[in-house]
């Protein structure tokens, strides 16, 4: 059996023994085949058996529930979506503040469906914290997606800005210029909420297959090594997994992200940060960080990692020292106090991002095919936007979630759009992301002249800008 407990932080910290559930082993002939034991597959199922219990529904795993990016991922629970702003432009005043209220309940949502089904994952609602940390040019971009935000019907029960004194009521960081407090984000355990889940589905009627990979899939049916299955609906609820279920992979590349997290921290240390009442916290820079404080007090502190040539999938997660070392600079530039503090556990996985990094759930009712997928990183809580969505478009149900600009309700996969072939793909996320690490580098020195600082930046948001 795999080591599953060794994939993260989260699963190394459950109380339960991790015995794989049955492989799938006879033929099924079943109303929904759901591929995949993350987030979206469990939502979805959990979703479609309240508003349809006499579904006969199968999650078909390839390894056990939260092996992929739900058992792995930082732990913030976004009443967001990637790209949120983008996408909601086009709408009018009123839909779009509409739209920005069903994402911002979320977390309530979750935390809803937590209590009815006694699901402990840690939940707690502290908002997030964007900070500008390390250098001013941070806060004139946050300030600007700021005035952003607010240009779009927004306020400040939304997004509110923290001067310095502000922001240390919160969170106490060494170079503090302000910050951005966002109350919809709530932090929790991701692998709890996965393993939770999966037994709330299970007590519903829905029959989850662990270590059982599909080899095959088409509209109406799905193959194992051993057993295939018939079904009216195929839900591949892979995300960051979508290479290894062809052509989904032209859809959404694998790009890794990398976590580690420190020994549990003293009180009195934890006095020095704040952090008291669950925040999540980053620091405003095209790196992408992002941190909580555990349960158990630790602090845990992410950065975005990589992508492989072809959207290989990464399967090593055994951090190297340059991997950790980066991490253990960016959050000691933040906590001086915690540059030497042991780091106990080092992690990655693989998330989906989709072309011009933007969400889509899909239904083609003609193909019997529904997917949710493209979150970019904010999957914890776009998932469950996700399952509702899908159940919804599956059960044909007019709801507010059917309506929404990222919601595709007809046509197959070709309604999405596909990346660049290979090198084009190596070739383009290499130089963007050399240019955000330039970026950071320069602004990050004091000493650097003006006009290199305005060269860094320009270069770097042109190539975020290509991208979407």
């Amino acid at each position: 059996m795999p080591a599953w407990r060794t994939i993260s932080l989260w699963m190394d910290q459950l109380d339960e023994p991790l015995q794989a559930r049955a492989a799938l082993e006879q033929d099924l002939d079943i109303d929904v085949a759901i591929i995949g034991a993350g987030y979206t597959g469990l939502w979805t199922a959990y979703y479609l058996k309240r508003q349809a219990p006499e579904l006969n529904i199968a999650i078909i795993e390839a390894q056990t529930a939260g092996f992929g990016a739900s058992g792995r991922n930082g732990g913030w629970l976004m009443g967001n979506l990637l790209g949120e702003d983008r996408l909601l432009a086009e709408l009018s005043p009123e839909q779009r503040r509409a739209s920005y209220d069903l994402l911002h309940n979320i977390p309530d949502e979750v935390r809803i469906v937590l209590e009815r089904e006694g699901i402990d994952c840690d939940l707690r609602k502290g908002g997030a914290l964007y900070c500008a940390a390390r250098y001013p040019e941070q806060e004139t971009s946050l300030r600007q997606y700021l005035d952003k935000l607010y240009r779009q019907g927004l306020n400040e029960s939304d997004y509110r800005w923290l001067n310095p004194e502000q922001l240390a009521q919160q969170i106490r960081i060494a170079k503090p210029y302000g910050g951005i407090h966002a109350p919809h984000v709530a932090t929790l355990h991701p692998a709890k909420l996965a393993r939770g889940l999966a037994r709330t589905v299970e007590r519903m009627g829905v029959n989850i297959y662990e270590n059982s990979p599909v080899t095959q899939w088409q509209s109406g049916s799905l193959r194992t090594a051993q057993a295939s299955v018939r079904s009216r609906w195929v839900v591949p609820a892979v995300e960051g997994y979508a290479v290894t279920l062809p052509p989904l992979g032209r859809y959404q590349l694998p790009v890794q992200s990398l976590i580690v997290a420190t020994e549990p921290l003293s009180a009195a240390t934890w006095d020095e940060i704040g952090l008291s009442h669950g925040q999540a916290f980053g620091e405003s820079s095209r790196q992408v960080t992002y941190g909580q404080r555990t349960a158990d007090n630790r602090l845990i502190f992410g950065a975005r990692g990589g992508y492989q040539f072809a959207g290989r999938l990464r399967h090593d997660f055994d951090l190297t020292s340059s991997e950790i070392e980066l991490r253990r600079y960016l959050f000691g530039e933040l906590f001086p106090q915690l540059k030497n503090v042991r780091i106990t556990h080092g992690w990655g996985g693989n998330l989906g991002m989709s072309r011009r990094f933007k969400p889509h759930m899909l239904c083609d009712r003609a193909s019997g095919i529904a997917l949710s997928g493209g979150y970019g990183g904010e999957g914890v809580g776009a998932s469950n936007l996700g399952g509702r969505t899908l159940a919804d478009l599956i059960l044909e149900r007019d709801t507010e979630l059917v309506h929404q600009p990222w919601v595709i309700p007809q046509g197959g996969l070709d309604a999405l759009k596909a990346w660049e072939p290979e090198p084009c793909r190596w070739l383009g996320y290499n130089a963007i992301i050399r240019s955000f690490v330039h970026e950071d580098q320069t602004l990050a020195n004091p000493g650097t002249a003006p006009w290199r600082r305005q060269l860094a930046s320009g270069v770097a948001g042109f190539m975020e800008g290509f991208m979407q």
